[in-house]
């Protein structure tokens, strides 16, 4: 009878030969787990390849947009914006314009035929826009006529309307040159000849020394000073301004300024400084606790 020991001997030994069996058999390993899978559908793939980005990185990706188009930003489409600009091509050209060559410059070919006529109409009523109907007909229609720009100053051109202009004022303001080149745009030669024939009076920024205002000069009223003149008042030594000073009160004629002597003796006034309020004590509200401030301290040995 074999003992206990045999018994487990035999059984590892049998569980080998069974391992063994069943690894050099082929037929009986299973298949691999990716074998067994169907193939990833198209759709799947596609999610997952490298390319697209995944649910997780979406946020981070930005979207690209294609400027191959011009997007519809309204631009010169309203006609209040193309009004401007046929008062601006009026206004650069300086003559008459019928409405089919306004509509030519503005490239409005392809807009409807009431669009067309809502322009027109409204440059009719325009105030920096003339309309003059065309003679030859005695119905006018939207097409008719011609358009020209209207300046502020509408009579002035050159330099003689602008000295008949500078006369008709009849009070005495002068004449902005701003509102001059609106309908005269180089007028600053003829500003700066007038002015030095003395027709004219012109007013000229520090700076730059462009002209801002004009106004109408006699110049029957201009005499030359002669050189010799202008030497002899060189020549002449002025009195200091306290001897100037001192003359002007003794003929009894009043200073235009102070004494600057005073000032000098008085010299600048003293700022006085402002005196700080004491802290006011408010109401003792310890009056229970008297006693313990009281002073001992002469009670010590």
């Amino acid at each position: 009878m074999p003992s206990f020991l045999e018994r487990q001997s035999n059984a590892f030994k049998g569980s080998l030969a069974s391992a063994a069996s069943k690894l050099s058999n082929p037929s009986s390993t299973k298949p691999a787990a990716s074998s067994t899978l169907a193939p990833a559908s198209p759709s799947a793939q596609s999610a997952t390849s490298e390319t697209t980005p995944t649910a997780k990185r979406k946020r981070d990706v930005k979207t690209t947009e294609v400027w191959s188009q011009p997007q519809l930003t309204g631009y010169g489409a309203e006609v209040k914006t193309q009004m401007a600009f046929a008062v601006d091509y009026l206004k650069k050209k300086g003559e008459p314009k019928t409405s089919d060559e306004i509509i030519d410059h503005l490239s409005l070919h392809r807009f409807t035929e009431e669009h067309k006529r809502e322009l027109v109409e409204g440059l009719r009523g325009h105030p920096r826009v003339e309309w003059r109907p065309d003679a030859d007909l005695t119905e006018q229609t939207w097409k008719t006529g011609r358009y020209v720009y209207r300046p502020i100053i509408t009579d002035v051109k050159d330099k003689t309307s602008l000295l008949a202009h500078l006369q008709r004022k009849t009070d005495a303001s002068g004449v902005s040159v701003k509102d001059l080149k609106d309908g005269w745009p180089d007028c600053e030669d003829a500003l700066a000849e007038l002015e030095r024939v003395h027709k004219v009076l012109v007013v000229r920024t520090k700076k730059d020394n462009f002209p801002r205002f004009v106004w109408a000069n006699d110049s029957s009223l201009h005499h030359d000073v002669q050189p010799e003149f202008k030497s002899m008042w060189a020549r002449v030594q002025l009195p200091s301004v306290d001897d100037m000073h001192r003359k002007l009160v003794s003929v009894g004629q009043k200073p235009t300024s102070e004494d600057p002597r005073k000032a000098v003796q008085t010299g600048p006034a003293k700022k006085q400084q402002k005196r700080r309020a004491g802290k006011r004590s408010g109401k003792s509200t310890n009056e229970h606790m008297s006693h313990l401030l009281l002073n001992y301290s002469d009670m010590r040995k």
